[in-house]
């Protein structure tokens, strides 16, 4: 089947221009920049007064399949990303049980592929002892190496030299991707607020308790690591101005992701949103929240992810030591980070560098990313038009709440392209359509 995008302003590899976007099959068959005439055999999607971009490619979420299921799921969670625009992901370790084994990887590809709507690989869990498993892994098949150095439970948090040794050196040809908060200030951060206030601080504690100290301790430790061991290096979530002047711009070796969440919020919000913002590391203060998003222009982020985390919103009650971390953010990623383009904080070209053609390029995503010929049409369509608003009914996740509750947005996700397959379209969403295991180092 032939379909064609027409009348469409295109945004892709820092460049905008109007054209059209031809698709035979699962892939692009031809970019055309100007006025294109479809034959009258094709089926014709028209984009006028529309922006068309390549897939989302969220390289941070938590979808909770396997054994978390009452929070999310992979059906639940990639629906989500779909009517965000977000056609490909990597999924976090962190499950029950955790995907630090080849036979709960493969579980997990399994579930993938029988459940997610969009793009999937699933991120490989380093713990303190199997980093032997790393030469075993296909690098074809999965992102990278998820190292939790602080911010974990069980075996999952890596703390002794030896083993986080091991794990830089072994890694080769997968980046390690490292959660860095120091465990042992968090936890001496949590004893003197808890003495102080009771056995469970106030929200408001929570960015003391995991503290800039705690983060830029840990990203210092984990950039000297890679450096030793000459290991590619992605710091996950950074939260801080002091950590961002550690990355040095436009380099592949050592790169930070920031989330729309803390690119959104800072500490004022917390007397708004109280614990539906509590997230690890913290949402700290509006300086640092400032700093991230000039890092989006000046090259120190490299990548937007979301960290997707959904929990129940009775499990988000309670203050700093007893509401769970994490929220549901990827089915407003999009919008959020367009209406930051409005703000003037980065231009729409860079925005899809952000989300888009740099997720490809770090993790070495085979064929998707980028809007070209021959690539997997993974296609977003978005517009500006009237005003809408995040209700219960909009949220697709499983947990049905968000932190953006009650927020009005102008900007849309009209239609999603998923390997060809008209995914989401204003007549609806296809249920029946499944993603692909996503494939790497082709």
């Amino acid at each position: 089947m032939k379909t064609t995008i027409t009348n469409a302003t295109i945004v892709n590899e820092g460049r905008r221009f109007f054209g059209a976007v031809v698709i035979k099959g699962d892939r692009i068959a031809e970019i055309v920049e100007g006025n294109y005439t479809p034959s009258s055999s094709d089926h014709v999607v028209d984009a006028a007064g529309c922006f068309v971009l390549p897939g989302v490619i969220d390289d941070h979420v938590h979808f909770r399949e396997p054994g978390l299921t009452h929070k999310a799921d992979i059906e639940s969670e990639s629906r989500a990303a779909a009517y965000g625009g977000v056609t490909s992901y990597f999924d976090m370790p962190n499950t029950v049980p955790q995907t630090t084994t080849l036979e709960a990887l493969e579980d997990k590809f399994l579930l993938g592929a029988q459940k997610s709507h969009v793009n999937y690989s699933f991120f490989f869990g380093a713990t303190n002892d199997n980093y032997s498993l790393f030469r075993k892994l296909d690098p074809h098949r999965i992102p990278g190496i998820k190292l939790f150095m602080g911010s974990s439970t069980g075996n999952m948090l890596v703390d002794r030299d030896e083993a986080l040794n091991h794990i830089f050196a072994n890694a080769d040809p997968f980046p390690v991707m490292a959660h860095c908060e120091d465990t042992g200030i968090i936890n001496r951060n949590m004893a003197e607020f808890k003495q102080l206030y009771g056995d469970d601080p106030g929200i408001w504690t929570h960015p003391l308790i995991r503290s800039e100290e705690a983060c830029l301790k840990s990203t210092m430790k984990a950039i000297e690591l890679a450096i030793l061991h000459d290991a590619r290096l992605h710091v996950a979530h950074v939260t801080t101005a002091a950590e961002l002047e550690m990355f040095a711009p436009f380099t592949s070796r050592i790169t930070a992701e920031a989330t729309v969440g803390h690119l959104y919020f800072s500490l004022v919000d917390y007397d708004r949103l109280g614990s539906q913002i509590k997230v690890n590391p913290a949402i700290k203060n509006f300086r640092d929240c400032y700093a991230l998003r000039q890092g989006l222009t000046d090259g120190h982020v490299s990548v937007i992810g979301t960290d997707h985390a959904p929990h129940l919103l009775e499990e988000k009650q309670g203050g700093a030591a007893k509401a769970v971390s994490g929220m549901p953010m990827i089915q407003f990623s999009l919008v959020t980070m367009l209406e930051l383009v409005d703000e003037g904080v980065l231009p729409l070209e860079r925005l899809v560098e952000l989300m888009c053609h740099n997720p490809a390029r770090l993790f070495e995503v085979s064929g998707r990313g980028y809007l070209r010929p021959g690539y997997k049409a993974d296609i977003v369509i978005v517009k500006k038009g009237e005003p809408w608003k995040v209700t219960e009914d909009v949220i697709q996740s499983k947990c049905k709440w968000s932190p953006m509750m009650g927020h009005e947005y102008q900007w849309q996700v009209r239609d999603v392209f998923c390997n060809g397959h008209h995914l989401l379209s204003p007549d609806g969403f296809d249920g029946n359509v499944r993603g692909e295991a996503i494939q790497f180092r082709m």
